[in-house]
């Protein structure tokens, strides 16, 4: 479990600490005042963790590779001109540093770079282990509507839509889990399937989602209202 985050002369943050609870955490604050980069910050960090049993290779998580992963996704989801330009401006030359603690101190990572800072960080602490558990966030649009050959235009085009939306898209095409989990899944799913008044499908065929109604058939998600579009990609 993620336990806190530190953010020192990144984006908007001159020095902020933020500490997490078990279960729901809400975010507030006025426009401007950095509750995306919160977010995208700790989910860069977990993302990498998450991925880099299967990414590098290693069983256990290396300096060399934690550097340009980090970096890599800090570009690809902020998406700067330079991995610079996410330093806090009024701070000068002193450095940016993010740190993600969990509650096992074996996971601990953090990185730093200065405004100079191109495509590199400097990793510290360096985690003992990879997470098991994969990191999912949601960007505000849904992306049922444009999930059929997303992921593959992404990956052989330079489209300037944030990593998020290819590594959400990616997880929606996931094939359904079996056994004790999918029967944890199924009641998760009963109140939101409620508020949809349906089931969500995908269409192995057309590549295609739709939200079958009970009073209104099958429909395709192009047509559902955006909000139950959200629903449906939980």
């Amino acid at each position: 479990m993620l336990k806190s985050l530190h953010l020192k002369n990144f984006t908007v943050f001159p020095d902020a600490n933020l500490e997490f609870g078990k279960h729901l955490n809400v975010i507030i604050g006025e426009n401007g005042l950095g509750k995306t980069h919160v977010l995208k910050a700790a989910y860069c960090l977990l993302a990498v963790s998450a991925g880099g049993s299967k990414g590098s290779g290693d069983e256990t998580p290396t300096q060399a590779y934690l550097q340009t992963a980090v970096a890599s996704k800090l570009r690809n989801v902020f998406k700067p001109d330079a991995l610079g330009r996410l330093a806090r401006r009024q701070a000068g030359r002193s450095p940016s540093q993010v740190e993600c603690h969990f509650d096992q101190k074996k996971f601990d990572l953090g990185f730093s770079f200065n405004t100079l800072s191109k495509s590199e960080v400097n990793i510290d602490p360096l985690p003992w282990a990879w997470i098991s558990n994969v990191p999912v966030y949601f960007p505000t649009r849904e992306l049922l509507t444009i999930y059929p050959g997303f992921v593959s235009l992404y990956e052989t085009t330079h489209l300037q839509f944030e990593e998020t939306w290819k590594d959400t898209a990616i997880l929606l095409g996931a094939p359904l889990v079996k056994g004790d989990r999918e029967r944890k899944v199924q009641e998760l799913l009963r109140p939101l399937e409620k508020a949809m008044d349906g089931t969500v499908e995908l269409d192995d065929d057309s590549g295609r989602f739709y939200l079958n109604r009970l009073n209104m058939g099958r429909l395709e998600m192009h047509l559902v209202a955006e909000g139950l579009g959200k629903l449906a990609m939980i």
